[in-house]
């Protein structure tokens, strides 16, 4: 046990670590960045790359360099982006963008390809449930990998704690907050940008950032153990370069995979309208902009410790009263910000609201990467390459429409793909529950034949 969670440990503090410096970023896009539009483009173009990369890379990566080179070549990519933030322009920030989007999927589905096949050993050597333990590495992954959003936006709000915040807001201005969403772009943009912080800070910032992503790379390169999985290793061998290149196609055969999209772009939606919509028209507009680092601080937090808690806590409750919960916390938090007007006297309401949906992010990223992990078990790589997508499809589209529609229509959309997501996880469920829980399918199987029941039973 303490080999496996040492590695756990490594690659959970190697995320955090790189991800303190890139969430920080991400937040800051459109205010760093804001003239033509530049930080949202390059947003959008992570989330578009990293589309591609999901289709073809993570399978290819992962079986030619094994997934501890695999997240360090990949966590390289990410640390571009910082440094194309030193100069940002058209010239520097779209193409290292792109690097860092054609990196995400491997480095994600080298990740839980690595935690699921440690569960897995653990599990076998010690005679355990493997779902039990892979849901308990996800928990511990979690719990730190989520504080680096603590991490990055206490960061950056120290940092720039002298750059000027907005004045006092107008009962006028203020109706037009929420999810009517009424107040003037062009106004808000400019305020933004008037209030840009000195270049001193940025670079500090961008150096702080920029060390943490290296330290990220030193840290897995160094302390984490190479890992093989002897299935893998198997199907390897009869795998031909063609199928491994459409692996994360071929997966869809599974009707199972095809019931589970919905569920996955919802991820990204629903993480996608907190960061951008969430922030702009409720904290941004009422609160000003120095407070969205404290706002998405105690998002990150409830979202960190509920996901060590849920990772604990799922082996006794089950999977299923867990996806409901976050279901109904996540029902709650959208009729409130449809009926809420967010007011300035109303502070611990811009505080209590994220972390609602932090709590119940925490149930769809945990939860959903152990239910990839322990439905396609033998086909990991190809699971979480299709999970990277479609989870980069609902944050591109989040993104997308982020300047076109208004709020109220944003959040019923996302209502609709929570409900939808939802049935459609109930059907899988259902056609878990045909199997055998007694007598799991242990046949080898042919890497294209993707319709047959997984080894795991479900919970």
């Amino acid at each position: 046990m303490e080999k496996h969670l040492k590695n756990i440990i490594v690659v959970s503090f190697g995320f955090l670590f790189l991800f303190t410096a890139y969430g920080g970023l991400q937040s800051l896009q459109s205010s760093l960045n804001a003239e033509h539009g530049l930080g949202v483009a390059s947003l959008s173009v992570i989330y578009s790359s990293l589309i591609i990369s999901s289709m073809f890379l993570p399978p290819i990566l992962i079986k030619k360099f094994g997934c501890k080179w695999t997240l360090v070549g990949s966590m390289c990519c990410y640390i571009t982006f910082s440094l194309g933030n030193f100069y940002a322009s058209w010239y520097t920030l779209i193409p290292t963008s792109m690097i860092l989007g054609l990196g995400g999927a491997p480095l994600w589905s080298a990740k839980c390809s690595y935690l699921t096949i440690a569960g897995n050993s653990y599990a076998q050597k010690a005679g355990k449930i493997k779902r039990d333990v892979i849901n308990q590495y996800f928990g511990i992954f979690f719990l730190i990998f989520q504080s680096s959003g603590v991490w990055g936006n206490l960061i950056s709000s120290l940092v720039f704690e002298h750059t000027p915040n907005k004045g006092n807001i107008s009962e006028a201005d203020l109706a037009c907050c929420g999810a009517e969403d009424c107040m003037a772009t062009n106004a808000t943009n400019g305020d933004v940008a008037s209030k840009r912080p000195s270049v001193t800070l940025i670079y500090t910032l961008l150096g702080i950032y920029t060390g943490s992503g290296v330290l990220a790379v030193l840290l897995v390169a160094g302390f984490l153990d190479q890992i093989t999985d002897d299935q893998a290793e198997s199907d390897k061998k009869k795998s031909s370069f063609g199928f491994t290149f459409l692996a994360t196609f071929w997966h869809l055969k599974d009707k199972r995979q095809c019931l589970l999209i919905p569920l996955t772009m919802y991820s990204g939606i629903e993480q996608g309208f907190l960061a951008s919509d969430y922030t702009k028209s409720y904290v941004t507009c009422a609160l000003g902009i120095n407070f969205v680092g404290y706002v998405m601080i105690c998002f990150s937090g409830a979202n960190s410790l509920c996901s060590m808690l849920f990772g604990k806590i799922s082996q006794f409750t089950g999977r299923k009263v867990l996806f409901a919960l976050g279901g109904i916390l996540n029902v709650a938090c959208i009729i409130a910000l449809l009926l809420w007007k967010p007011n300035p006297n109303h502070l611990a309401a811009f505080f209590i609201l994220p972390a609602l949906w932090g709590v119940a992010d925490a149930i769809w990223q945990t939860q959903t990467n152990a239910l990839y992990g322990v439905l396609f078990e033998k086909h990991k790589e190809a699971a979480f390459a299709n999970y990277r997508l479609w989870e980069s499809l609902g944050f591109v589209i989040a993104f997308g429409y982020s300047t076109f529609l208004q709020v109220s229509i944003k959040l019923y959309i996302v209502l609709a793909l929570l409900v939808v997501s939802l049935i459609f996880y109930g059907v899988v469920e259902y056609l878990e529950s045909k199997s055998s829980p007694e007598t799991p399918n242990t046949s080898k199987q042919e890497p294209i034949t993707l319709t047959q029941n997984p080894q795991e039973t479900r919970l």
